[in-house]
């Protein structure tokens, strides 16, 4: 390994930024067709309904959550891509509601052009995480690979009568979403080159945030349905919620938070492909109003360890959004959840 090749920028070697390069909503749903009957009156949760993670009952007490998440490269430190890997995996534990108990690594490695001591160092940013959150990685799997991938298989428990589901929510309640998006449009930037330090550093700080903060505050204030905002963005996953929940959702693009310098990024045109696959893909059921393009655009902007939206009783905003506030969280009540047929309004 050549001291040039140890100067080689990760995002190099991603086709994409993160969750972007995910398989699109109608292609994956295409794909998964052939687990459509997978059932059993102890999965409590499976693919059919989207939901962050499969829910196993193991008893009258406990279920087992369990998930598996991978990405490219979003930033160019190994640690802080590791970081950000381990925070976006047990993001699903979290937004069923669960505590994460172990994790097994999915790792992919290009041992041709990157030297092993940054995936050591990239192994080092998941247990930080792992650490912070109190769980534990027990081994995993590592193949080479042209296009390094980092993530974890991860597996937690959950109470069977408190389960934040993607079909939780209800007429009535106000929606919740705790972190600011905009993480494609930078995670694209940092490709390109054009993202400022200071942009840098508050995105990776936000996709390093764990969600156990949100899912605590969400279900001691009564929410009943949950999901983390990945990679088809919030207009995709918010409208599987309020598919799969049998209401409409009225957001309000203005209250919707982004992360600094997203706004001035995407309006000279640095928006991911990843972006523009999600908004078609959510056209089908989408009310534009007569809200800025661009603000619309940025609803379908695939972020990489989102936070998570939820529904909450309008009396309990204020407690909600104080709590998360005292954890550091810049949340924001975005909206509203109504009777109808699962329409996603824009407001």
């Amino acid at each position: 390994m050549t001291e040039a090749a140890t100067r080689r920028r990760l995002t190099e070697f991603s086709h994409g930024a993160g969750c972007a390069c995910k398989l699109g909503p109608d292609e994956l749903a295409r794909v998964l067709t052939p687990f459509a009957g997978t059932a059993s009156p102890d999965l409590l949760v499976s693919g059919a309904t989207g939901d962050d993670a499969a829910i196993w009952r193991f008893d009258n007490d406990r279920a087992l959550v369990a998930t598996a998440d991978f990405l490219t490269p979003v930033v160019d430190d190994p640690r802080s891509w590791g970081r950000v890997a381990a925070t976006n995996a047990v993001s699903d534990v979290y937004a069923m509601g669960g505590t994460p108990l172990f994790a097994l690594t999915l790792a992919c490695w290009n041992n041709e052009d990157l030297p092993l001591s940054m995936l050591e160092e990239a192994f080092q940013g998941l247990q930080d995480v792992a650490v912070s959150a109190g769980f534990a990685i027990v081994g995993g799997h590592t193949v080479t690979d042209p296009e390094p991938k980092l993530g974890l298989a991860v597996v937690g428990v959950v109470p069977p009568d408190r389960l934040l589901t993607n079909a939780g929510l209800r007429d009535g309640q106000a929606l919740i979403l705790s972190k600011p998006i905009g993480v494609g449009v930078v995670t694209t930037a940092i490709k390109r080159g054009l993202a400022s330090a200071a942009v840098i550093d508050g995105a990776v700080a936000e996709m390093c945030r764990l969600n156990a903060v949100a899912a605590r505050v969400a279900v001691a204030n009564g929410a009943t349905g949950a999901t983390d905002v990945t990679g088809f963005g919030l207009v995709n996953h918010l409208g599987r919620m309020a598919r799969e929940s049998g209401v409409d959702v009225r957001v309000d693009a203005r209250s919707v938070p982004l992360l600094d310098g997203v706004l001035e990024l995407a309006q000279i045109g640095v928006i991911s492909g990843g972006l523009i696959r999600n908004l078609e893909a959510a056209e089908p059921w989408i009310d534009r109003g007569n809200v800025d393009e661009l603000r619309v655009m940025l609803l379908a902007d695939p972020q990489t360890s989102g936070g998570l939206v939820f529904g909450v009783d309008p009396d309990r905003v204020d407690a909600v959004l104080g709590q998360l506030a005292d954890e550091g969280h810049a949340a924001a009540q975005i909206g509203a959840a109504t009777v109808g047929s699962g329409r996603f309004v824009i407001v």
